[in-house]
């Protein structure tokens, strides 16, 4: 299959499909003329690699990934599933951060405006 109907299929742009390649997370082989060719499981792997994206993992984990998942292509075998755990630990540590510093900012808002809306009007 070929770039065009790659991206046709997983409905991903040629463009990060590209990407992906440089990223050594997918792999095509070259015609004669320099066009991409994908093996048939191709769609499988930026399926894969796009729900992995959307657990937040960067591409240079993804790539470690990749070869862990299990024969039935849906699920990672046990012996990354400890990094995985570490990846949503982090993640939970950035969201309370994140979380704290809008509580914060909230609360500055909230008292600036409040100091604003008391201020005499200036007289023209």
């Amino acid at each position: 299959m070929r770039i065009g109907e790659l991206s046709r299929e997983t409905g991903v742009a040629v463009r990060l499909l590209r990407y992906y390649e440089e990223q050594d997370l997918l792999s095509s082989q070259r015609t004669d003329g320099g066009h991409r060719l994908y093996a048939p499981d191709a769609p499988e792997t930026v399926a894969r690699i796009r729900a992995l994206l959307a657990a937040g993992l960067p591409t240079r984990v993804i790539r470690d990934l990749m070869p862990c998942f299990a024969p039935d292509g849906a699920t990672l075998q046990p012996c990354v599933l400890d990094h995985l755990a570490a990846q949503a630990a982090d993640l939970d540590t950035r969201i309370a951060g994140l979380t704290s510093a809008r509580t914060a900012l909230t609360t500055l808002l909230t008292a600036s405006t409040h100091a604003a809306t008391a201020l005499p009007t200036p007289r023209a």
